[in-house]
């Protein structure tokens, strides 16, 4: 059998927006399920989106998420260089094999008379006015250095036809087929040339990419046709969707992965989540680790049909992987974002993380779940009302008076001799514990919603803070 050798070839613009990782990681799940290699290619031949520093975010990304290159930039190969920038000979030198093929020509046509091809609904499409132009003529104008692109020359007759692995067999009138730039005025390859030498000098056996690219595919394969060269399988995914009509999009600064790793989001968390979105495995499970990504994937369970991207899922999934980690990673995690909280270095992270760890879904919701306990404050007294606990302000009050006078006695600050002095106090007024930790937990935080109960808060606040508010909380209740 032929080797499986897929490749994801990003644009280097200084982000990888969710729908590129896709197809990255469908491309990479595709290889190795099948003992095959995934390649990393560079297409910089857009000078002017291309960002510095851009090739290593890339890089950082897929080493985030688990993709493996097998060979690129960095890890070589016996098909390099793997950076487009770096082939420039290479497209020119096959560029003009097509021009003495007749599949290709000079084009000298300049932007005045482009614009001026518009039809009425201002749709631009190219005549073929150079196809004909006398060679002398050309090597002329060549000669004297005249700027020109080289443009594919499309059948005007005819139809081509593919089978793409995902949406079966397609067709496309050769006739609605415009004469497309190969290279640009620049010297450079346009994407829709470059990567048909590349795919096939670097032997790639399978193409994965958007769907976007499904009406461009028949003009990929005349030029295949016109080397003389076998063309790959074609795999098509659909977009990730906003909504039922709109595209996730870079351009209005939609999901990219760096975007949610900063929300607080796990690399592993975000592969899972992604690698369902148009693709069906079978059965019910929907956590799955690389290795079983890679076991379970394929073709046949890509939809036709795009996928919302619906973050409240993802969310949910992350929580679910936020609570399978150890304690330690849990905190390597969370200790920036205690430290981006108001609480920094105030209060022991290890306890509240212990509290937290089952408790959030991203990181970035440590914040908002223990600065309560940086804004201790006069707080409204109808907080401590709870009819179903039958707790109103004077059993309030009896609750914080007794519970402050153990408190004080109190030498060995524990969670286990801190409900102990719960007990004796319900014990003592003739209540339920559950009374006394409710009324302690607003005594001691001023909200009635933390994290963990009233002993696990009192034995962050330590015993000096915690008498402090109790007797804070007395007083405000006296009043």
């Amino acid at each position: 059998m032929k080797e499986v050798r897929t490749r994801f070839a990003p644009s280097p613009t200084g982000y990888m927006h969710v729908g590129n990782l896709r197809s990255a990681l469908y491309a990479y799940l595709f290889a190795k399920q099948n003992n095959g290699k995934f390649i990393l290619r560079i297409e910089d031949t857009d000078l002017e989106r291309y960002v510095e520093g851009a090739v290593e975010v890339i890089y950082t990304t897929l080493e985030n998420a688990g993709i493996k290159v097998d060979e690129g930039p960095n890890e070589g190969g016996e098909y390099g260089p793997y950076v487009q920038s770096e082939r420039r000979d290479i497209y020119i030198k096959y560029a003009l094999e097509l021009i003495e093929k007749g599949a290709a020509y000079y084009c000298f046509c300049d932007q005045e008379r482009l614009d001026s091809l518009k039809d009425e609904k201002g749709i631009k499409r190219y005549d073929k006015h150079c196809l004909h132009l006398p060679k002398e003529e050309v090597k002329k104008r060549l000669d004297q250095g005249e700027p020109y692109v080289i443009r594919q020359n499309m059948p005007t007759t005819g139809v081509t036809e593919f089978v793409d692995l995902v949406y079966g067999k397609v067709t496309v009138d050769n006739s609605e087929l415009e004469d497309q730039i190969l290279i640009k005025s620049d010297g450079m390859p346009t994407y829709n040339f470059a990567n048909i030498i590349d795919d096939h000098l670097m032997k790639i056996s399978h193409v994965i990419r958007g769907n976007e690219y499904l009406s461009s595919t028949p003009k990929y394969n005349l030029l295949y046709q016109a080397f003389g060269w076998e063309i790959p399988q074609y795999i098509h995914l659909t977009p990730i969707m906003k909504d039922e009509t709109r595209k996730l999009s870079k351009r209005y600064g939609d999901a990219n992965f760096d975007d949610f790793i900063n929300k607080g989001y796990l690399p592993q968390a975000i592969v899972n989540y992604i690698a369902l979105i148009g693709w069906s495995p079978k059965g019910t499970q929907e956590k799955f680790t690389m290795d079983e990504l890679i076991a379970n994937f394929s073709i046949s369970g890509l939809a036709k049909s795009g996928g919302i991207f619906d973050e409240k899922k993802m969310k949910w999934l992350n929580g679910e992987y936020i609570k399978e980690l150890d304690f330690e990673t849990f905190m390597e995690y969370a200790k920036p974002y205690f430290e981006k909280s108001d609480i920094k270095n105030k209060y022991d992270y290890q306890k509240l993380g212990k509290l937290l760890q089952t408790r959030i879904d991203i990181f970035s919701e440590i914040p908002e779940k223990v600065n309560f306990l940086a804004h201790f404050q006069k707080f409204d007294q109808n907080l401590y009302l709870n009819k179903k606990m039958k707790i109103d302000l004077d059993v309030a009050k009896k609750i914080i008076d007794a519970s402050l006078e153990e408190f004080k006695n109190l030498d060995n600050w524990t969670e286990e001799s801190l409900h102990d002095v719960i007990v004796r106090t319900a014990k003592k007024l003739e209540c339920k514990s559950g009374q006394v930790y409710t009324v302690l937990r607003v005594a001691l935080t001023g909200v009635n919603v933390t994290p963990g109960g009233s002993v696990e808060m009192a034995d962050i606040l330590g015993k000096e803070e915690s008498l402090r508010r109790l007797t804070l909380s007395q007083e405000w209740l006296s009043e």
